[in-house]
């Protein structure tokens, strides 16, 4: 599972590279987060540690993190290219840590809703419907994964308008989300894990998934997807 991990990241940076990161949780639920600093590229704080940094995943990924992505429940991991604010300052490299959720989101949504803006939307909303309401406002592409700290044994995928998500499960139950499915046939080539399916969610789809103690999807939504609307001017 761990080298399915580090194949995903590498591969990753096919959609950008600018800046990576990853955020691996203990399983320790954290009631009360204390406030995580953005510009620290490497930080072990309230049941995670976040390693992130202007760099391809391979320069930020370190083999002395094997040993806490082995007992993770929840590992993730992001590459980006620079769409809102500069991609190589530590602050805007992912994952976001933003009112108790740790996030990562891919592409862009319209201007005043980057990452941070849409995660602070969505803190402390855990109701399918809630949930959705943000998710219909944000305009533009994009998808995202977020983890609330009080809740470490579950994950929350999203895909909006256009960006792909592709949710995948092994032959063990563990699951893993990209944004290629192509990514999960070099996984079973590289590596020992086997997918034994590789789903694309559609436009408009909210999953929660809990790992209780396998993984399994324990809420579902739809919601209507924004496309940012083309502009021409003479």
């Amino acid at each position: 599972m761990s080298d399915a991990f580090v194949v995903l990241g590498t591969l990753a940076g096919e959609r950008g590279d600018d800046s990576s990161g990853v955020a691996l949780f203990t399983g320790r639920p954290v009631r009360d987060p204390a406030p995580v600093p953005s510009d620290v590229p490497d930080l072990s704080v309230d049941g995670c540690r976040i390693v992130k940094g202007r760099a391809p995943f391979s320069g930020v990924w370190s083999p002395e993190l094997l040993p806490l992505l082995d007992h993770a429940p929840v590992a993730l991991g992001h590459t980006r290219r620079a769409v809102q604010g500069s991609a190589h300052e530590p602050a805007n490299a992912g994952p976001l840590a933003v009112n108790g959720l740790l996030g990562i989101h891919g592409e862009g949504f319209e201007p005043g809703a980057d990452g941070e803006a849409v995660f602070r939307a969505l803190a402390g909303r855990h109701a399918p419907a809630e949930i959705a309401e943000v998710l219909e406002a944000l305009v533009g592409r994009g998808a995202l994964v977020w983890v609330d700290r009080a809740r470490p044994d579950r994950v929350r995928l999203a895909r909006a308008a256009l960006s792909p998500l592709v949710v995948a499960v092994d032959a063990e139950h563990n699951l893993y989300w990209a944004s290629d499915p192509r990514w999960f046939r070099e996984v079973r080539r590289a590596t020992r894990v086997r997918p034994v399916s590789a789903v694309m969610l559609r436009e408009g789809t909210y999953l929660e998934i809990t790992r209780d103690p396998e993984p399994q999807i324990t809420a579902r939504t739809s919601f209507r997807p924004r496309r940012a609307r083309l502009r021409a001017g003479l």
